[in-house]
């Protein structure tokens, strides 16, 4: 899905109204009606008190249409127009005398007595044209909104949250309505304490404007996962679906190999051949018998050499920064040109000698998290600085970089991916060696290395998604990723199959 700014939403509105042959205020009219019919089936109780705060400009316009449709539909509303919001638009002032004709004031002071849990907080002061930093009033209704113990539904954007800059204050909402299009300020990570979740309603713009319109941004949804997944085929058998050969682990960090190899065959492939130091042979062997082992050096690895001819190469998982695996990496990273992921050790490793970027092939992935990140694309100042970082390190070694965090960054080909799948059960040691193994797999049953790093993220996150329901977020572990990626790729063919 598409993620468009706040200069190219604002052509789709102008766009559909030109080519739908209808009004501002009628695109308005259509908005609110879908956050309206959202509205009554999230909260059919006509018990539910709804408590509106308008801005003076389009937002606000937004909420006041919700506002006249709950009151129309017998739902109680109390709409309070928010002072220092800027001059009123036309479709604002259309709407504010609407609700005057069907006898719903604003700021009233009326207190309705609703039962416990019965009050929902509607957000509709600023939209994505935020510009300025706003007054005390304003701040302090954000205050009494996120100080409340309301359910708090914000229209389009949480209000105070910029699009094209750091935010520091704004409304903390549970559900964001957001139209049409996601934003990529929803997904940075300063902002992610601002937004619990968000839904996405079609208003009906312009699909051909869509369609024809490029952006650097995508959000990874449901379709765009199904279209990069590869079911097996029929006639599949393990010299088919690939083999994956798993670099890593180091004494006390055995661990990590394990997790990696384990969540490649998982993924799907046919063979997985961990190479690890010989201090981790008993322990592999024993617990993942599945697997094959190569060994070199005693408690790290000091040199990489195999017969074997793997599909892809996972690399990094517990190998350590040893100066005899660093020199055993530089080698092999000279010779090799199969598909890669390198992760972890291997990744500081590489940020110490940058120079070694020469010899990764083309589309090679990297997977770091915050901090290795940070050593591979040096200091940024704030999220919207991380992210075109991101890109430009991306574009320019192109490589495909997978910046770890609460919403992962896939940037490649100039192009950025943001994955919505995952929650915080994956703050835990060993879910990135888990990744590290799954998107590893996927290149080794011959996915391309952008849908192996799209996909993979998406299916490790979702599997986080189906475990934490049974697990629990706290007791969540790195290998309960593996157990529950069965899981996952059952619900999506399940999904492709209801289309």
């Amino acid at each position: 899905m598409k993620i468009f700014g706040a200069g190219k939403i604002k052509e789709a509105d102008e766009t559909t109204i030109s080519r739908q042959g209808i009004t501002s205020g009628e695109l308005m009219e259509r908005a609110g009606t879908e956050v309206f019919l959202w509205l009554k089936r999230k909260f059919p109780d006509k018990e539910t008190v709804f408590h509106i705060f308008c801005g003076r400009g389009n937002n606000g316009g937004d909420g006041l249409v919700v506002a006249r449709l709950l009151h129309r539909d017998n739902y109680k509303a109390v709409v309070d127009i928010v002072e220092d919001t800027g001059n009123p638009s036309a479709d604002f002032t259309s709407n504010l005398e609407k609700l005057k004709e069907c006898s719903l004031h604003c700021n009233t002071n009326e207190v309705y007595a609703y039962k416990k849990h019965k009050i929902v907080y509607i957000d509709a002061i600023f939209g994505i044209g935020l510009n300025r930093e706003v007054g005390q009033e304003v701040r302090d209704v954000i205050e009494k909104i996120n100080n409340s113990k309301a359910k708090v539904i914000s229209i389009d954007v949480p209000s105070g949250m910029f699009m094209d800059r750091k935010t520091v204050s704004a409304v903390r909402s549970d559900i964001v309505l957001t139209f049409q299009f996601p934003k990529l300020a929803f997904y940075l990570a300063g902002n992610c304490h601002f937004i619990n979740e968000i839904k996405i309603l079609d208003i009906g713009l312009d699909k051909e404007f869509i369609d024809a319109e490029a952006t650097h941004y995508h959000l990874t949804d449901k379709t765009e996962a199904h279209r990069r997944y590869r079911p097996v085929p029929h006639h599949a058998h393990k010299g088919t679906q690939g083999h994956a050969l798993i670099i890593g682990g180091s004494y006390g960090k055995v661990g990590a190999a394990l997790l990696s190899a384990k969540a490649a065959l998982i993924s799907g492939c046919g063979l997985v051949t961990a190479y690890i130091p010989k201090c981790g042979y008993n322990i592999l062997q024993t617990a993942f018998p599945e697997a094959m082992a190569l060994t070199d050096g005693e408690e790290h690895i000091t040199s990489i050499s195999f017969d074997l001819q793997p599909k892809a190469i996972g690399l990094g998982p517990g190998i350590g920064q040893h100066p005899e695996t660093q020199q055993a990496v530089l080698e092999f990273l000279k010779r090799q040109q199969l598909p890669m992921v390198i992760d972890a050790d291997a990744l500081n490793i590489l940020s110490y000698n940058k120079e070694w970027f020469k010899f990764l092939p083309e589309n090679t992935i990297l997977t770091p998290h915050p901090k290795e990140l940070e050593r591979l694309v040096g200091f940024w100042q704030d999220d919207l600085e991380k992210v075109e970082k991101i890109r430009a390190f991306a574009k320019e070694h192109s490589i495909i970089l997978v910046a770890k965090d609460a919403f992962t960054i896939i940037a490649f080909d100039d192009v950025v991916y943001i994955n919505p799948t995952g929650n915080s059960g994956l703050a835990t040691g060993g879910s990135g060696d888990v990744l590290t193994g799954i998107i590893t797999g996927l290149l080794a049953q011959s996915y391309p290395p952008a849908d192996a790093a799209v996909f993979g993220v998406y299916l490790h996150g979702l599997s986080a998604d189906i475990g934490v329901c049974d697990v629990s977020r706290q007791a969540f572990t790195a290998s309960d990723i593996i157990s529950y990626l069965g899981k996952a790729y059952l619900k999506i063919e399940a999904e492709k199959a209801q289309k």
